[in-house]
């Protein structure tokens, strides 16, 4: 909902790339890599962000539609709009990435992959993600990697409108603003309402199932003095999702798809103040609370009868960081996070409910001399579960007189056993919890005042796996640790910036492995490929992006079942029609390719969008 008026508007419109580039401008700070702000050339590991203008170009659907098309990143979507997406990181597992809405995560404490199809991308201002492990900073499930989504709110200035329509009976709309109030505070809202027709999300099923949902997302801030400044934020989406699930007849017990759908609710609330009593100290406390809500509204069995299956976490935390500025190229930084989680669920027969407390310690120091870049962090969780866990993070990065860039690093992360792995079906309590060790090198180089390469090569071992053990004898199971995996992967990508072009070329080679059986992780393809393109011409801007993914595994029975590769074209436009009025349009897998993410499941054919934007005041 951008508020640029007048000419500058049409010269931002003709002058931004479609897609982030590979290398983010040299000025530009970024805070999730250490939890404190740095500029991108004294970055230590793997990063790219997702800027506001890239996010109205694209008209995606959702969060994951927006990262798909970047190296070290994939997607499994069970079905069509609005169904659930799994967000793989570089080979990992779809619950070894932790997500933040405005630094909050909002992994659940049930099934541990967070909602990415329930964030509209309308109420986002900015993606940032590291690639890597940061468990240390942010705890649970930072194996692969953080994605910190930064809501539109607090950056919303004056007053916007959006609408769009797409096949499928695809529709959305939105308002948007923000106001400065005097020089010390301001207030914004966002509110993004979306709901589609669908198509039938299981192969062999015929009724259409779509989704509707409304978000909401508020921001306020205000500085009483130099010393202290104050912000709010809230973001909360809800709707309905349908779906087809098998149910057997109580009779014949044969087996067919029936319709359902589930009620969802999401919410992510912060409160923080940020206290420099010295020009070398910041204090920041926050108050943190996330709401993650599934009610099925129909029971295992597909019939209208209670009791109906539901997922519920709900989490409230306390943070404390304390950043010191010891010299000019050194920084300290402490922190602490304390949590109380509450989660219940009711799935397959299976009930539990249980309160569990998390606290979280961290220490940071962080170097930079001249060519020179050192980033040190020790971290201990005390996990209500299983006891401690320590982990740690090194990286060090040099910069040559040629500009070339050259990091290297490595770290301890975890991912400990949720609500479910320890509780519900299958559960187990005496789960431990599911540990990686990483090393990477990379290195960055321009070439010139428009072009540059990048490449990262890591190798990622994970131990103690949670899966369910099966029993033919008593034809139970129960949860395990006995899996491992490593994940060898290399990273290649080129980017050029001209005045009416722009081109971000990304190719991700990867061996994700069980190191027990040997054969391929699930759902993972060995390579995976990015071009995307831009060219501009005045008011108009052309744009499209292909990605190409070689063949993944995934479960079936009686024998896992091997799926094909596929290649996806996206081709967009946009005009500005005046300085405030501007229409897009986009077509979705352009050359109508049938693939497929997720066994059993349909995926979306061609489709067009088209949308319109208004900046009215």
């Amino acid at each position: 909902m951008s508020t640029v008026s007048g000419a500058a508007r049409i010269a931002v419109l003709s002058s931004l790339p479609f897609a982030v580039l590979a290398q983010a401008p040299l000025d530009e700070a970024v805070i999730t890599a250490t939890r404190t702000q740095v500029p991108v050339d004294e970055l230590t590991v793997p990063y790219f962000a997702i800027d506001r203008d890239t996010i109205e170009r694209s008209l995606a659907s959702d969060v994951g539609e927006l990262l798909r098309t970047h190296a070290g990143i994939e997607l499994a979507r069970a079905g069509g709009p609005g169904q659930p997406v799994s967000l793989f990181t570089r080979g990992t597992d779809s619950n070894h990435t932790v997500v933040l809405i405005d630094g909050v995560r909002v992994n659940p404490g049930t099934i541990g992959s967070p909602a990415l199809q329930n964030i509209a991308p309308e109420t986002v201002q900015r993606i940032e993600v590291v690639k890597g492990p940061r468990s240390t900073l942010y705890g649970s499930d930072a194996i692969g990697g953080v994605v910190n989504v930064i809501t539109h709110a607090g950056a919303a200035r004056g007053l916007a409108a959006y609408a769009s329509g797409a096949r499928y009976g695809s529709h959305a709309a939105g308002l948007g603003g923000g106001w400065r109030l005097g020089e010390a505070g301001g207030v914004g809202f966002a509110v993004d309402w979306r709901e589609s027709a669908g198509f039938p999300t299981r192969t062999g099923a015929t009724q259409d199932r779509g989704y509707d949902k409304l978000t909401i997302n508020l921001a306020g801030d205000y500085a009483p003095s130099e010393t202290v400044s104050l912000r709010a934020r809230a973001w909360r989406a809800a709707g309905n999702t349908e779906y087809s699930t098998t149910v057997f007849d109580p009779v014949t017990y044969a087996p067919r798809l029936a319709p359902v759908d589930q009620d969802f609710g999401n919410a992510s609330y912060a409160l923080e103040t940020v206290w420099k009593p010295r020009a070398q100290i910041d204090v920041r406390v926050a108050l943190t609370r996330i709401e993650d809500r599934i009610d099925q509204n129909q029971d295992g069995n597909g019939l209208a009868a209670p009791p109906h299956d539901f997922l519920r976490t709900d989490r409230d935390g306390l943070e404390v960081q304390t950043n010191l500025r010891l010299h000019s190229s050194d920084e300290l930084t402490l922190g602490a996070f304390l949590t109380r989680e509450d989660t219940a669920s009711l799935s397959y027969g299976t009930h539990y409910a249980a309160r569990t407390r998390v606290d979280q310690f961290f220490a940071q120091n962080r170097f930079s001399h001249g060519p020179h870049s050192l980033v040190t962090a020790l971290g201990l969780v005390d996990h209500e579960a299983f006891g401690h866990e320590p982990t740690w993070n090194a990286e060090y990065g040099i910069t040559f007189p040629s500009a070339t860039r050259v990091t290297l690093g490595a770290g301890r992360a975890f991912r400990a056993p949720d609500s479910t792995d320890l509780y519900g079906y299958g559960g187990n309590p005496r789960l431990a919890p599911e540990v990686s060790r990483q090393v990477e090198a990379g290195v960055r180089q321009p070439l010139g005042a428009h072009h540059s390469v990048y490449a990262n090569a890591w190798r990622n071992d994970i131990d103690d796996l949670v899966e369910f053990v099966f029993d033919p004898v008593t034809y139970n199971g129960h949860n395990e640790n006995v899996g491992r995996a490593r994940i060898e992967g290399v990273e290649l990508g080129y980017a050029y910036a001209g005045t009416t072009w722009r081109t971000r070329l990304e190719a991700s080679l990867q061996n994700p492995r069980n190191r027990d059986t040997d054969e391929r992780l699930l759902r993972r393809a060995r390579e995976n490929y990015v071009l995307a393109v831009e060219r501009t011409a005045g008011r108009l801007a052309l744009g499209a992006d292909i990605t190409r993914a070689t063949s993944r595994y995934d479960v079936a029975f009686p024998a896992n079942v091997r799926l094909g590769g596929y290649t996806l074209v996206n081709v967009m436009a946009r005009y500005a029609v005046t300085p405030r009025w501007s229409v897009q349009a986009r077509i979705d897998n352009a050359f109508d390719e049938a693939y497929t993410l997720v066994s059993g499941y349909n995926t979306m054919r061609r489709s067009v969008l088209v949308a319109t934007r208004l900046a009215l005041q």
